[in-house]
């Protein structure tokens, strides 16, 4: 819930206007946004905590195959940065390696004497070695590097030797396909984020629902009233053109690349946060419609509306894509399948 706001104090029908308006130059001025080229080492900026970004930046360059950006893909999607997690079959820590194969691959990652399956500094290192080693066992097996040791890492490399490349796993091909295209929510982009192309199609539902008082864990269903939060808005904004997004705000924010203040274009997700360092505490969200505006539902006793984005908790935005919210993991399993 956003804490402070500057209203828009627009009267309903001119908002309509001011929002075609909006859309239409914005576009318009972008033409051109599309391309860049490259694929970048560093992270952008608050993805990954920053008491862990040292971490990743320095252990994400650990081989030619890896980078920080596909480490921070798959901490975040084994445990969301929780150093205390545990899952059902005993996977532990940010790394969620079970104690099997933390026995042979933990690596004493700070010098300290030890290897603590429960230390971030031990288990994110070790977590960059196996990378590595799995990137050796299948090197010269024809294919794209990446996709080899990612797959290695899901099905073995004996798999990925046997196969000559992907085995042909649903799962073992879905986790690469995660993994890659969530990568890119972390990676620092080289150039322009490509537009979306559903993105009038979500910011058509959230002008509808101007005007609609808020309501905290809103989903907008009709025992509801219809009536929504800020991350319940931009959740169903979204699946009305068929993306399923995640429920909560700071999830969401891994659902595409992120584009810079100067880059925004209509549709793309817009986020808030005290802490400006570490997308977990992202506490609002709102849809930017242009001209340094966003549809968002604000807080209990307000109405959906209309708000600027330039506010000192501004965080960074999102240009969702259907592969990057179909790559987030499934917060309601308590955590992935483990190494």
């Amino acid at each position: 819930m956003r804490r402070f706001w500057v209203i828009g104090g627009i009267g309903f029908g001119v908002c309509l206007c001011f929002l075609a308006l909006l859309v239409v130059g914005t576009y318009s001025a972008a033409a051109g946004i599309a391309g860049g080229g490259g694929r970048a080492l560093g992270l952008t900026k608050g993805a990954v905590p920053a008491k862990y970004q040292a971490l990743v930046q320095k252990w994400g360059v650990l081989c030619p195959t890896l980078s920080p950006a596909v480490l921070a893909a798959q901490l975040y999607s084994e445990s969301g940065w929780n150093p205390t997690i545990v899952s059902p079959a005993d996977a532990r820590g940010i790394a969620q390696f079970i104690p099997g194969t933390w026995a042979t691959h933990g690596i004493d990652g700070d010098g300290d004497g030890d290897r603590d399956i429960w230390d971030p500094n031990d288990a994110i290192p070790s977590a960059a070695s196996y990378d590595c080693t799995l990137a050796k066992d299948v090197k010269g097996v024809p294919g794209d590097p990446v996709a080899n040791m990612l797959a290695a890492y899901n099905a073995g490399p004996g798999a990925v030797l046997q196969h000559q490349g992907v085995p042909p796993y649903r799962e073992t091909q879905g986790y690469v396909k995660a993994i890659t295209t969530l990568a890119k929510s972390f990676e620092k982009p080289v150039g322009r984020v490509a537009p979306s192309q559903q993105a009038a199609a979500a910011i058509y539902f959230a002008q509808k629902q101007l005007g609609t008082p808020y309501l905290w864990g809103g989903n907008g269903t009709p025992d509801q009233d219809g009536r929504f939060d800020c991350s319940g808005l931009t959740k169903a904004a979204y699946e009305s053109v068929g993306i399923t997004l995640p429920r909560v705000a700071n999830d969401q924010y891994n659902a595409g690349s992120h584009p810079a203040r100067n880059e925004l274009l209509p549709g793309d997700l817009v986020f808030f946060s005290d802490d400006l360092t570490n997308s977990r505490e992202i506490r609002h969200v709102g849809l930017y419609v242009g001209g340094g505006y966003m549809i968002n539902a604000p807080y209990t006793g307000a109405v959906i509306r209309f708000d600027k984005i330039d506010t000192p908790d501004y965080f960074g935005a999102t240009r969702v894509t259907k592969d990057g919210a179909e790559a987030l993991p499934d917060r309601t399993v308590e955590a992935t399948a483990p190494r």
